[in-house]
């Protein structure tokens, strides 16, 4: 798709608008409100986009890794995060990290995360996260950008194509919101009775863990 942004359809976020500095400002102001629980709630805010994909497609897989230096990441085997060519002939990300989700951000009736709390969108995780490394692999591309605090400090960089689809979220969370803990048994459970589709696999690499 080569166009205007601004003539691209919005569904789940305004593509006329790749940063919202004012939104994630908000964000890290209440982290409290956006971040119940610590760290934990962020990876739920991840998986719940590659739940979608897993409902879209029927079935689906993602693999949760908790590393040693305290970040986390969640790779999904989906379709990747959605990304177009503008009329200048540059690749365009879909601004999930960057900006509020339409369907949930402000949304009184937004769907309950496993946790219990509302969903919010993938920006609160890149809000509130040291730094954040998106990868997205598409039929049609392959490229990597980093975000810091949910601001994008590289540009979209490509990365070799490996002949997978997906998305691959890694991330610090910011040390204010505490050390990342595997919920107990019980609410793990919970991940297969929200998102029946979606098969996840959690690999604690942290030292000690095992």
């Amino acid at each position: 798709m080569n166009a205007s942004r601004g003539s691209w359809v919005n569904t789940t976020h305004d593509w006329a608008r790749l940063v919202d500095t004012a939104h994630l400002s908000d964000v890290r102001r209440n982290s409290g409100e956006f971040a119940p629980g610590g760290p934990w709630h962020l990876v739920l805010e991840v998986l719940a986009y590659a739940a979608d994909e897993a409902a879209s497609r029927g079935e689906g897989r993602c693999v949760v890794v908790l590393h040693s230096d305290g970040s986390v990441s969640v790779g999904d085997d989906g379709r990747g995060t959605d990304t177009r060519v503008d009329d200048f002939g540059q690749p365009v990300k879909k601004p999930v990290m960057a900006t509020g989700d339409l369907r949930f951000f402000d949304s009184p009736e937004a769907e309950a995360l496993p946790d219990g709390h509302p969903r919010r969108g993938m920006s609160v995780v890149a809000a509130l996260s040291e730094w954040l490394v998106h990868t997205n692999r598409r039929l049609d591309g392959a490229w990597s950008q980093r975000y810091e605090h949910g601001v994008p400090v590289t540009d979209l960089d490509p990365v070799e194509v490996d002949g997978t689809t997906g998305t691959l979220v890694h991330f610090k969370p910011d040390p204010s919101l505490g050390s990342t803990s595997l919920p107990e048994g019980r609410e793990l459970s919970r991940l297969s009775t929200a998102w029946p589709e979606l098969e996840v696999e959690v690999d604690d690499r942290r030292v000690g863990s095992g």
